[in-house]
Order: structure tokens, then C-alpha cells, then sequence
């Protein structure tokens, strides 16, 4: 292997202009850095990278890598650099951020590149990563914000033909046959043009989950967001005035349809393409005094807006100097790598949460569409930034530092926000964010949530209109299955459950089943406060070891092969499988993975692991099963969640010798936490059989109460 490599070498370099060589360091417990060439200046490592534990990553189980360092060829030339990293025949490959249309990336091309429409399957999307797993036990990070292009064991050198290459196609005409994808070699080749330098990180796990679990711990962690951001969020038509709004409330508050959060939309503001970040006192003549009333019966205010400021926007005098020089919808576009700019955005945008709003959806913050010629919005490659950056870069970036410089408002503040954004990148998990997008095929929706977890990213679903009742419910139930629960309803009048045609919902004319929408809504909202200690405890297990709360199944069960396709079904936290409908009918196919039996959530109807099973969900029924072996614990739903609300909670026991599982309490919104100021409480079953609830901590408060025990076996 080791002469063959050698051999590869040559011939990879033998046309290049090897400036200097490789360094390598281990910069964290399982994280190597192979270095080649002048160090870029902003990084994604060295702009987003927070400060990471040691010991924790430690602590993370490793096997030996199925390749040496000295294996991984850096190479530069007078085009950039380039890498190839061997590949053994079988591992599978997973990643490169938020992706659709593909989930296992071998034998592709991928060029993760920002894009405000994720495009095929080629890696255009809103989140990009130049990363990538394998279920070979390791990681590989190209630590660039430029536009980088991975061949993943797609194509080979001509040293490495063999006989049975030249035969492959011999005497073949089928046109499919003869252009379909294939795996052609057992590199991955990465292409990095206009690269003085590069940087490789080589990360070590047991598995692909372990490999993920280091990659967030080296970002600081999982995010942990406020408590009542995980309850539902509801976007208003996109030109609501006050009075609508204060209607809207009332509406979720006397039909019990809980609800934590109102986003409005650009409507709020006086200008809003680009923004002027003024509230428009025609339609909220008062708004600290609206966001107050409206706190009282427990709903928080989130603002869209984008960071392209309007010539009117008090701030753009003072950011004019820390802006790039091209425009974007006659606006500004800041340069967030600078403290100056940073600082007058930063400024105003407190005055706006001292009025009380809770959070931000950052829209806009990736680029106009690259594979449209008459998306033309965002700002050329070409630009030029007050740092040095050019566009290609920033636009790799834009989206994290926008996200990074709205956070830190909220950290300053001690308070926790859980804010929307439309573009992000590596090293992002710590930052308590979800992203969503335009686009709105069900079927992407699960596998971005399957996708969107290699890369410490979260994604959010959305309701807005649908087809059909049956397409509304199974897209609500996906939704309340998500990271973030959100109905989107900006182009809508009404919520979308009286009426889901756009039309229609807009003239008011109401379905005549619309009380029974209303009430199957109730159900599967109700299931979804039901769930919040459950997601909550699940966000902390993220914040501290770096496991997704929501992920694929080849995450938990890589032993198992059948899982590696498997990018409509996934795991919510360690105890829940969801596998949505997306498709007519109320039936699918569900597989459940080996190792264990599994329950109905709903008939508590048992399934072998290792089978495929027939299995039909009622609208009102959330599409969730139950690991064996596995203490549930539900809380009696609540209409909205504050820093007093007491959760009263059902520990239902699956199977026999459960693990126990640890619910984390603490005040919900503040950054108390980070000194000490939280409980452990940990559920278990005894020797006797009998449930038992211990805690241990400082938080002074109580958020949990364990009211019952309830015991399901299948012995």
C-alpha cells in the first residue's frame, strides 16, 4: 500500500510546484491538521471554532484509521491545491452540509457550494460543508472558505487502470448505460483552485457518530436553545398590522392550540428589500408595548429581516466604510469579520431586543441562485471587502458570521434565543440557530434533517399550504418532528388547518371540516409539548458529548447494513425512531433497526429489529416508535412555556432493565447553567421494579414533576 501510495505521489505532483512540506499536529484528543502552503486568513476554524474540551473528547471511543496520515497527498500548484485521501472499497460516505437529493455521497461529485435553492444533488444549498464522514470510523475537514470540489471516489488516475476498467465498457452502446454513475477508484479527490495553503483535518471515531461527536465538541458543543423555543412557532402573513396580530393570539389562546412564538414578517419594517430595521408605525404604532401584551399571554416575538441595509436605516451612515462595494437590493452588505461593523449592526439591533423581541430570522444571507441566470440579487464573486475577503469567500461565510454577530447580542444580554437563518457552515453547532429554506418538497425535508446532522447543523421544516388534508397533517406531523417546530404562514391569512388552499385561505372561505382540522392540529401539538423535557434533556446530551438530537440511523446502528440507505426514517434522541409519511395513503414502510424490539407510540404493538413492517398512522398520531429498553418520560401538555412553568410528567418504562435516562432542569432561558445552576434529575428502575426519580444539583427551581410510572414489556 504503502509503494503504491508512493507511486500516486509522483504522479499526483509531478506536474506541480511543491512550495514547501507537509506539517502535521494533533490540535485535540482524535483531531489531526495536515497543513501545505501559506495558512489562509479567515478560516472557518479560526472565525467559528468556540473553545472545546479536552478531556470530553478524550473520553470519545477511537479505532485505528484504515489509512495512515503519510496517506493523505496534499498538493500544490500554479491552479490551487488538491488532496487525495484513500478510500477502501467499503466504506460509505456521508455529509458535505445541508444536502437533497442524495444521502450517500460515494461515487458522486460534490461541490458544496452557497446557493439560496439547494440544487440536485451537485451541493448546492444553503449550508455547505467541505466535510465529509465515512463508515470507516474518521472524518475529513478542508478547513477553506473557498469553493472546493470532492471527486468521491468517482474518478481515477490513468497509473491505477486495470483490465477490468478497459473491459467495463467494452462493446456497450446504451446511452444510460455508458454516462450512469459509477465508482471509479478508491480516492477521494479534492480540488481547492486559488488556495496559496491548505489545511486537512483528519478526525478519529469508533464510528460515524463518534467522528460527529468530535467534530461539535471541537465547535464548541451542541447548542442548547431557550426552553420555549422548542415549543411551536408561528410565522403571521407577511403584512400584518398590530390589531391582526393581538386577533391571531387571541385565536391560538381561546382554541388551546399551544404556541410559543409570532415571527412577523417584512412587513414590520418601513423598508425591507434591503431593510431599514425601522418599525413601520402605520401598522405597530406601539411595538414595546405589543410585545409586552403579548409576553403576558405567553407568545414571544421573532423579526425577519436580512443584513443589506436601506440607504433610509439609521446605521448606514456609520456602516457605510465596513461594507463591501457592491450592493444588494440598493443596500449595504456588511463585512462581519470586522469588529467595527459588527459593533454598529450589534448596537442597533439591541435597542430592537430591549424592546423585547426574542429572536431573528436572518433571511437572504446565502446568494441568489447560481444555477439561474436571471438570479442576479447577491453580490459578485468579484466583490471586495473591507477585510480582503472577496465575494466567493464571504459568501461561504456570510450566513455564520451574520448568525454569530445576532448571538452574541443575546449572550451579552444572558438570554438564550433560538433564531432562524437561511446560510451556514462549518464549526456552527453551538450556536442555537435552525435553518429553513424556500423550497418545499416533503420528501427533501426528511432527508435534509437526515443530512443536515453530519455537520452540526439543524434544520427546520415547514407547514404552509398543501394539496390535500391528508398532505396537510403528514407535513404538520414532520414539522412537530423537527428541530424546530414552525409553521410558516406568511403568504396566508389564516392558519393553514382552516384552509389549506392558498386561495381560498386568503378570501377566508374556511373548509367545512375546518373545527376537526383544528382539532387533529390540537392532538399532534399537544404531543409535541408533550415532548418538550424529552427534546430539551436530548438538546443538553448535544450541548455536552456532541450528539445530534436528531439524526440518521446509521448514526446508532452502523453495524446494521440495511440502515446505510435509509434517509426517510431517523432517530430523536436515544429512545425515539420517526418515520414520517410523505407519500398518498396513510400507510408506508418502516424499518426497524437490529439489536432490539420496538413499540408503537401510539398501540404500544411490538416489532422485531432487523424487519420491514407494514404500518398505517392516523392524522391525529405522531409517526414515532419506541426503542426497548428505553424510560420515556411525557409531560401533561402546556399552552406556552415560561421560567415558572412546572412540567408534570409520565415515565413510560419499554421493556425490561432500562437505561435510565437524565432529564436536565434548569431556568430554561438564561446562561446560569454555564455556572452551575442546573439539576440532574435521573429516572431509573429499581431492583424492586419500581420507578425511582433523583436529583442532584444547584438550580434552585423545580421544572419537573414525576407524577407516575407506567411499565410495558414484552416478556
Amino acid at each position: 500500500m504503502r509503494i503504491v501510495n508512493l507511486l500516486l505521489l509522483f504522479l499526483f505532483v509531478s506536474c506541480s510546484l511543491l512550495s514547501a512540506s507537509v506539517t502535521k499536529k494533533e490540535i485535540a484528543p482524535g483531531v489531526y491538521v495536515l497543513s501545505l502552503g501559506e495558512k489562509e486568513q479567515f478560516t472557518p476554524f479560526e472565525l467559528f471554532a468556540a473553545p472545546f474540551d479536552n478531556e470530553k473528547m478524550a473520553q470519545i471511543d477511537c479505532k485505528k484509521l484504515p489509512f495512515a496520515l503519510e496517506d493523505i497527498i496534499l498538493n500544490k500548484n500554479e491552479r490551487g491545491c488538491s488532496i487525495a485521501i484513500p478510500l477502501s472499497d467499503n466504506e460509505q460516505l456521508y455529509g458535505f452540509g445541508l444536502q437533497i437529493g442524495s444521502f450517500k455521497q460515494r461515487g458522486l461529485k460534490k461541490r458544496p457550494l452557497v446557493n439560496d435553492y439547494p440544487l440536485n444533488n451537485l451541493g448546492y444549498t444553503h449550508a455547505p460543508q467541505p466535510f465529509y464522514v465515512s463508515t470507516g470510523g474518521y472524518g475529513i475537514l478542508i478547513n477553506t472558505p473557498r469553493y472546493t470540489t470532492f471527486h468521491c471516489g468517482s474518478n481515477q488516475l490513468k497509473a491505477k487502470q486495470n483490465a477490468a476498467d478497459i473491459k467495463q465498457k467494452e462493446g456497450t452502446t446504451n446511452v444510460e448505460e455508458l454516462y450512469k454513475s459509477e465508482e471509479r477508484g478508491n480516492y477521494v479527490f479534492v480540488d481547492i483552485p486559488n488556495a496559496e495553503g491548505i489545511e486537512v483535518f483528519v478526525i478519529e471515531g469508533a464510528g460515524i457518530k463518534e467522528v460527529i461527536q468530535r467534530y461539535n465538541l471541537l465547535s464548541g458543543g451542541g447548542c442548547l436553545p431557550p426552553m420555549w423555543g422548542l415549543g411551536l412557532k408561528y410565522r403571521v402573513e407577511r403584512d400584518f398590522n398590530e390589531k391582526q396580530v393581538n386577533d391571531m393570539a387571541d385565536y391560538f389562546r381561546k382554541n388551546q392550540i399551544p404556541c410559543d412564538v409570532f415571527g412577523l414578517e417584512p412587513g414590520w419594517q418601513t423598508a425591507a428589500y434591503s431593510c431599514s430595521y425601522i418599525w413601520n408605525k402605520d401598522r405597530f404604532p406601539e411595538p414595546a408595548k405589543m410585545m409586552s401584551t403579548l409576553k403576558e399571554k405567553g407568545l414571544r416575538i421573532n423579526l425577519w429581516e436580512h443584513a443589506y441595509v436601506h440607504p433610509t436605516s439609521p446605521i448606514h451612515t456609520d456602516i457605510y466604510d465596513y461594507s463591501g462595494d457592491f450592493l444588494v437590493w440598493n443596500g449595504l452588505v456588511p463585512d462581519f469579520t470586522l469588529p467595527e461593523a459588527r459593533k454598529v449592526f450589534g448596537d442597533y439591533h439591541s435597542r430592537l431586543i430591549e424592546q423585547g423581541v426574542s429572536g431573528f430570522k436572518l433571511d437572504e444571507c446565502d446568494n441568489s441562485n447560481i444555477g439561474s441566470g436571471e438570479a442576479t440579487w447577491g453580490f459578485p464573486d468579484m466583490s471586495v471587502f473591507p477585510s480582503g475577503l472577496d465575494g466567493e469567500r464571504m459568501h461561504q461565510l456570510f450566513g455564520s458570521l451574520y448568525l454569530k454577530t445576532m448571538d452574541k447580542l443575546y449572550k451579552e444580554k444572558n438570554q438564550r434565543a433560538y433564531q432562524d437563518y437561511r446560510s451556514s457552515g462549518l464549526f456552527m453547532s453551538s450556536v442555537p440557530a435552525s435553518l429553513y429554506s424556500d423550497i418545499y418538497g416533503h420528501k427533501d425535508y426528511i432527508q435534509m434533517i437526515c443530512n443536515s446532522s453530519f455537520g452540526g447543523l439543524l434544520w427546520s421544516p415547514e407547514l404552509r399550504e398543501s394539496a390535500s388534508k391528508e398532505e396537510l397533517f403528514h407535513r404538520l406531523q414532520t414539522v412537530l418532528l423537527s428541530a424546530q417546530a414552525l409553521v410558516n404562514a406568511w403568504y396566508l391569512q389564516n392558519p393553514p388547518w382552516l384552509q389549506y388552499d392558498k386561495e381560498k385561505n386568503n378570501k377566508g372561505e374556511f373548509l367545512a371540516d375546518a373545527r376537526e382540522m383544528e382539532q387533529i392540529t390540537k392532538t399532534l401539538v399537544d404531543m409535541r409539548m408533550a415532548l418538550i423535557p424529552y427534546l430539551y434533556s436530548a438538546f443538553n446530551r448535544y450541548r455536552q458529548e456532541g450528539i445530534p438530537p436528531f439524526r440518521p440511523l446509521v448514526m446508532d446502528f452502523q453495524n446494521d447494513k440495511k440502515v446505510e440507505d435509509i434517509d426517510d426514517q431517523y432517530m430523536i434522541g436515544d429512545c425515539l425512531m420517526a418515520a414520517p409519511l410523505y407519500t398518498e395513503g396513510n400507510a408506508r414502510q418502516v424499518y426497524f433497526p437490529a439489536g432490539t424490539t420496538w413499540y408503537n407510540f401510539y398501540t404500544n404493538e411490538v416489532y422485531e429489529g432487523g424487519r420491514e413492517y407494514t404500518i398505517e398512522n392516523k392524522l391525529s398520531e405522531l409517526p414515532l416508535y419506541v426503542k426497548s429498553g428505553s424510560i420515556l418520560p411525557l409531560a401533561e401538555p402546556v399552552q406556552y412555556i415560561t421560567p415558572e412553568t412546572v412540567f408534570h410528567i409520565t415515565c413510560n418504562v419499554y421493556g425490561k432493565n432500562p437505561a435510565p435516562f437524565t432529564l436536565f432542569e434548569d431556568d430554561g432561558e438564561t446562561y446560569n447553567y454555564q455556572n452551575g445552576e442546573f439539576n440532574r434529575l435521573i429516572l431509573k428502575v429499581e431492583k424492586n421494579g419500581k420507578g425511582k426519580a433523583d436529583r442532584k444539583g444547584n438550580f434552585k427551581g423545580k421544572r419537573f414533576s414525576i407524577d407516575k410510572w407506567t411499565f410495558l414489556s414484552t416478556d
